[in-house]
């Protein structure tokens, strides 16, 4: 189920109104946290705000089934995801797991009007013929959003991991829904609030150099 609350707004009427709440997630005087707006839109309303979009990863956005979801992260909430990233691709290469990091890869699907974009995702293996990734991360730094377990589970996304105050949980693929489990199934062995507990150096690279160093210290299993 999803977690949207609070009303929506009025129908949502495709055209200028667009434009309009793109521009107003591009303010510089917003405050730093994550913006969300809630909207109902049609399919098609999805697939226009994609192209007007272009390439680029900001804002996110997700559908599912009527509701429209557009988000403008916050620094806080870019770099807490680019330092997960970059310690998740430390501790591959440091255990020699194969992984592509594939970003804010969109998966959408027109027959169950459903689009979603993770903060961060990877496949395990080599990329080819791959539909979707075997990892997505969400970082949840302010609360709002579509729960988009519902989402990624249309997908079968095999592994979703939330990070949210400090914390990763995790959550493993199964037929009726994903269920919370205690330790990485994607990336065996993996210790998750080790990893966690390296976001607060000063930089990232002192983070992945001091994460690397723990890796070393301790002996592989």
């Amino acid at each position: 189920m999803s977690r949207l609350d609070s009303p929506f707004p009025e129908p949502y009427n495709a055209g200028m109104s667009l434009a309009g709440d793109l521009a107003s997630l591009d303010r510089d005087d917003e405050p730093a946290v994550d913006h969300f707006v809630h909207l109902r839109a049609t399919w098609s309303d999805y697939a226009r705000l994609r192209r007007m979009r272009g390439d680029g990863s900001v804002p996110r956005l997700a559908y599912n089934r009527g509701v429209l979801e557009i988000m403008s992260p916050s620094q806080e909430h870019e770099l807490i995801t680019s330092w997960i990233g970059r310690l998740v691709e430390a501790w591959c290469e440091e255990r020699d797991v194969e992984i592509s990091a594939l970003r804010s890869w969109t998966l959408k699907r027109k027959k169950d009007e459903t689009g979603v974009e993770p903060d961060e995702c990877y496949v395990l293996g080599p990329t080819s013929k791959k539909s979707r990734p075997d990892l997505a991360i969400e970082v949840i730094w302010t609360s709002g959003g579509i729960d988009k377990r519902v989402l990624y589970h249309r997908f079968k996304v095999r592994e979703l991991w939330f990070w949210r105050r400090g914390r990763i949980r995790v959550f493993a693929y199964r037929a009726r829904g994903y269920e919370e489990v205690a330790t990485s199934e994607a990336l065996h062995g993996i210790d998750l609030p080790q990893l966690a507990s390296f976001l607060d150096r000063p930089t990232m690279t002192k983070a992945v150099r001091a994460y690397r160093a723990a890796l070393r210290s301790k002996p592989r299993r």
